[in-house]
């Protein structure tokens, strides 16, 4: 199987970016929860084993298994609701032989592998009315199951990956425009509804969210999180006041963001990193995406192609919701910083898709 590679190839400089982006995370986590650092580290060790090992994979050989690869993304986003662990009131979590994961991350790798082979499989016939169906379907059976644990946030971002997938895949332009005449008044609909007292599209709690990010005023007790991160960033400047440091007007020293090593990790490095510690944060994830992109251009087929691509999709729409969110730009959601925020399912299931990017990189296509 080896012979077939030139590691020429092989992108290192894909490999230093998201290990130096990792070991930033590491750093900032310790700073913000010091118990739960060696675990990152671990996670980081598991992640960069796990990348090698499915760099070597054949891509074209694992997509042999893609419905089975369906059904296990269905099994186990089916397995939360029978052994699911409750955590703030969201059953997230999934305990198999002593290992604690969320499915839900996992998930996103394994549809794009699926889509990547059925994309690939019905290219001729994509802008058919049944293939278009099929997929559709086949797609909203696992987005129904990761909403209902609740987790509108996935959702929303597998959603987008989906959808990125399908344009790339060779989506007539026709059904696009189409489908934004009518998704953007109803998208006008949907939010003069939910501001409502009694609407009941939206569950309280995520409502709440919407409003506290319209009118943080009004809505202090909810806006505390968001506002504080805020506050966070802007208080490093440009160089930050420096990892584990013991200074008492620290927001994250002052405990006024819970959980600042997952979904609020970026307000953390603001604060100690600065303005420049957060720059290298976004441009590594800008980097990491744009070599998945031009990996993809050189890919051998579609389905390589559409690997590349939705693994870009990922890291692209969930660190820019992540950092959005943080900064105020977008209504507080649960969502990790690629490969920063603390979590090793989200990490390692990072590092799997950019394995299976960099296979995809050892086998370009041939000119001439």
């Amino acid at each position: 199987m080896l012979k077939q590679y030139k590691f020429k190839n092989y992108r290192i400089r894909l490999i230093i970016y998201v290990t130096l982006l990792s070991m930033i995370g590491i750093a900032v986590i310790g700073s913000a929860k010091h118990s739960v650092q060696k675990m990152q580290i671990f996670g980081l060790i598991l992640g960069l084993t796990a990348m090698v090992i499915v760099s070597l994979i054949d891509y074209s050989f694992i997509l042999k298994f893609s419905w089975l690869i369906y059904l296990l993304n269905l099994a186990l986003l089916g397995l939360i609701y029978v052994i699911g662990d409750d955590a703030g009131g969201a059953t997230r979590w999934i305990s198999i032989a002593g290992i604690r994961f969320q499915p839900s991350e996992l998930s996103k790798i394994l549809i794009i592998l699926f889509f990547a082979y059925f994309f690939a499989k019905y290219q001729e016939r994509l802008n058919t009315i049944g293939v278009l169906a099929a997929s559709f379907v086949l797609i909203g059976i696992p987005l129904i199951l990761i909403k209902k644990q609740p987790d509108l946030s996935t959702t929303i971002i597998t959603a987008l990956i989906f959808i990125a997938l399908l344009f790339i895949a060779g989506l007539s332009y026709k059904i696009i425009l189409s489908v934004l005449a009518i998704t953007v008044p109803s998208a006008l609909i949907f939010i003069s509804i939910i501001m409502q007292d009694n609407q009941t599209l939206l569950d309280p709690y995520q409502k709440q969210r919407i409003m506290a990010w319209l009118q943080p005023d009004k809505y202090v007790d909810s806006a505390y999180q968001q506002q504080n991160a805020i506050m966070a960033i802007g208080s490093g400047q440009l160089w930050g006041k420096g990892l584990n440091n013991t200074n008492i007007d620290s927001v994250k020293n002052g405990n006024f963001i819970s959980e600042p090593q997952t979904d609020f990790i970026f307000a953390v490095a603001g604060e100690e990193l600065g303005f420049v510690g957060a720059a290298i944060i976004i441009l590594l994830l800008l980097l990491i995406t744009i070599e998945c992109i031009l990996i993809a251009r050189k890919a051998k087929d579609l389905s390589g192609k559409l690997i590349c691509c939705g693994v870009a999709a990922l890291l692209g729409f969930q660190g820019f919701v992540n950092i959005c969110v943080v900064t105020g730009l977008m209504p507080n959601t649960g969502l990790p910083l690629p490969f920063v925020s603390y979590g090793l399912t989200s990490l390692v299931s990072c590092f799997i898709g950019i394995g299976l990017v960099l296979n995809v990189g050892l086998q370009p296509k041939k000119y001439g």
